[in-house]
């Protein structure tokens, strides 16, 4: 039985969008084990623009209109009736409601995996809009799939508020550790980084947090400055909120960064702060731990047990700058104290133990053999 996985745009590794990462990480491994495996991407563009792959993609052009189907994927489908089960990744994407409404009529089930987009605190962001794009949209994928695939604690509870179902699964995705581990140098004399790598979806990720508590954090600690490294749209704004902060000169903003850049910039971070409001299940923190950078992550990540469990960094219990700020107080003393080294090791221990695909890859196969 082959496994198609569905996404907004190619499933590429070299960009920014977390859902195409894991998409791409979770067919790459299916497809080593020996698995039919293809991504078929909706795009507005088509160029195949992304490295060698071993499975399948095929590429459909997006529908001017957010809920039109692409041309050519619903005989597509008709073609692989009996053949496939499918896997749609992420919430609130209107063309996957028609989507789900088309696979239902041919009678070929699905697994759907929102990415965190049920989250409580997701949830409360723009409540009547999306209240009612639920009852007239969101609602029927839920209803139409056959297994919903949950990656974190927040999302199952989310979920439940929304719509009572049995048919919420718990599962992670594995991850692999892409780089070898950085290898910390002497704190004395040397600033402090502190970074961050992801979309700059301001508020979700937790970026005006970030910026509000190392705003205090350096006015005890000179020698520090943040990395931002990503963008978005808020780009603009976020900077000029830095600016009339007077952090120009200790706050770096990167822009995006992939391959080699990006692995540079990162063994220069001495900590990896996450702060989200909303996530599924970060990879940008499973990349950060796996090089061996101890993290700063909030509950909403939906690592912070693991992360207070292997003792590699801080855990947030409160989404507030004075939380975050205290947080970073705390591995500042760590760092000067020489710890760094061990927890950078516990780090890469967790993703190595916690994110096994040898043993994840089995939870999937059982998932599909449900639906």
């Amino acid at each position: 039985m082959e496994v198609i996985h569905i996404v907004l745009g190619k499933a590429n590794p070299a960009r920014m969008n977390g859902v195409n990462k894991v998409v791409y990480q979770l067919a790459s491994r299916q497809a080593e084990s020996g698995q039919t495996v293809s991504v078929w991407g909706i795009t507005k563009d088509l160029s195949e623009n992304y490295g060698e792959r071993n499975f399948n993609t095929r590429l459909f052009k997006a529908s001017l209109n957010p809920f039109g189907l692409p041309s050519g994927i619903r005989n597509a489908f008709k073609e692989k009736k009996g053949k496939a089960v499918v896997h749609i990744h992420g919430g609130w994407i209107p063309v996957f409601s028609s989507l789900s409404t088309l696979l239902k009529e041919l009678g070929i089930p699905f697994v759907f995996t929102p990415h965190g987009a049920y989250n409580v605190v997701a949830m409360e962001r723009s409540q009547f809009m999306k209240k009612l794009y639920f009852e007239f949209f969101e609602r029927k994928v839920l209803r139409n799939a056959s297994r919903l695939h949950c990656l974190g604690a927040s999302e199952v509870n989310g979920l439940q508020r929304i719509y009572r179902t049995r048919k919420s699964v718990l599962l992670p995705y594995g991850y692999e550790a892409e780089g070898t581990a950085i290898q910390p140098s002497p704190s004395k004399g040397r600033k402090f980084i502190i970074g961050f790598v992801g979309r700059l979806d301001v508020y979700t990720k937790g970026l005006d947090l970030l910026v509000d508590a190392f705003l205090e954090f350096s006015e005890e600690q000179p020698n520090s400055e943040l990395w931002i490294v990503g963008d978005s749209p808020e780009r603009a704004v976020f900077e000029r909120k830095v600016k009339s902060m007077g952090l120009e000169t200790k706050v770096k903003f990167w822009g995006s960064r992939f391959g080699e850049e990006k692995e540079n910039l990162l063994r220069q971070m001495d900590v990896f702060a996450h702060p989200s409001r909303n996530e599924g299940l970060p990879a940008s923190i499973l990349e950060a731990a796996g090089y061996g950078i101890p993290v700063l992550v909030t509950e909403a990540t939906n690592l912070a047990e693991l992360v207070k469990r292997y003792k590699c960094g801080i855990a947030v219990p409160d989404n507030n700058a004075w939380e975050i700020c205290m947080g970073l107080h705390k591995l500042h003393a760590n760092w000067k104290q020489g710890q760094f080294p061990a927890m950078g090791e516990r780090a890469r221990s967790l993703v190595a133990q916690e994110f096994n695909w040898n043993s994840i890859l089995k939870q999937f196969e059982q998932l599909y053999a449900s639906v």
